[in-house]
């Protein structure tokens, strides 16, 4: 791992993605092994999306026998769409059941009921949930236009009054979700969706990023190089205390010589 000059943000780059799965996985193992020596139960916030597929095999298999682990984590999720069910095979929910919680059995998963009559109602009720108590990890990825979560960079609020919203996805982020594969074409792909905030980031304990492919080369670059701010939300790393990024040689393949030491 390196180190982003001026940051306490720490990066690892790894010549697959397979590779920077592996490493993902076992630095969020040791994070919430470390966590779990402090205090009986946690509650840590997944990604759900592509590029976590090989993050979240590598953690599958190395705790898919530790019950005693996992029967002390509370899980939640980061956005879903707005109208879509737990059933419906792209929503987040439905990612997130196929490659974890198929295969582990946490003490909880709270889920963002996309579904709901009333989003808004919906949307205070999980940023109500989440601030019930610290989050002490989040395992993340970064989008194509630098979000994190749906904080696009029109909607991105560093100091965002509530922990959850609805937000309308922006151009590039809907054009991400089908160049991922999850839709067929742009008019398919929903305008809303409910998301967690920026400061959830901000004031969860760890952070855990990954974030492989040359679609997200640039993404990279301005997160590393970029003034901190809602122009490229993902920034919000270099600010934070305890995070960590996991990249692969694609998506580092734009980062200017001497910025990591």
């Amino acid at each position: 791992m390196k180190t982003l000059s001026g940051s306490s943000l720490t990066v690892g780059t790894y010549t697959t993605r397979i590779a920077m799965g592996e490493a993902a996985a076992q630095n969020v193992i040791s994070e919430i092994e470390l966590a779990l020596t402090k205090k009986p139960k946690l509650r840590v916030i997944f990604s759900c999306a592509p590029s976590q597929d090989e993050f979240l095999a590598a953690l599958v298999r190395l705790t898919r026998e530790n019950h005693a682990l996992w029967k002390r984590i509370d899980i939640f999720h980061m956005d879903d769409y707005v109208g879509f069910t737990a059933s419906n095979p792209q929503s987040f929910r439905s990612y997130l059941k196929q490659h974890l919680l198929d295969h582990i059995e946490p003490a909880s998963f709270s889920q963002i009921q996309g579904e709901s009559a009333d989003p808004y109602a919906e949307a205070e009720r999980y940023g109500e949930l989440l601030g019930q108590a610290p989050i002490d990890l989040i395992a993340l990825g970064i989008g194509e236009n630098g979000h994190i979560a749906f904080n696009d960079p029109p909607v991105a609020n560093f100091t965002d009054p509530v922990n959850a919203k609805i937000v309308e996805i922006d151009h590039m982020c809907r054009q991400q979700q089908v160049n991922d594969g999850c839709f067929p074409n742009l008019a398919s792909v929903p305008k809303l969706a409910i998301s967690i905030t920026m400061p959830v980031f901000a004031k969860a304990l760890s952070l855990s990023c990954v974030v492989p492919g040359q679609l997200k080369a640039d993404a990279i670059k301005n997160t590393l190089t970029s003034p901190i701010g809602t122009d490229c939300p993902a920034t919000l790393l270099r600010n934070h205390p305890r995070a960590k990024l996991f990249i692969d040689q694609d998506s580092a393949s734009l980062i200017p010589a001497g910025t990591l030491n």
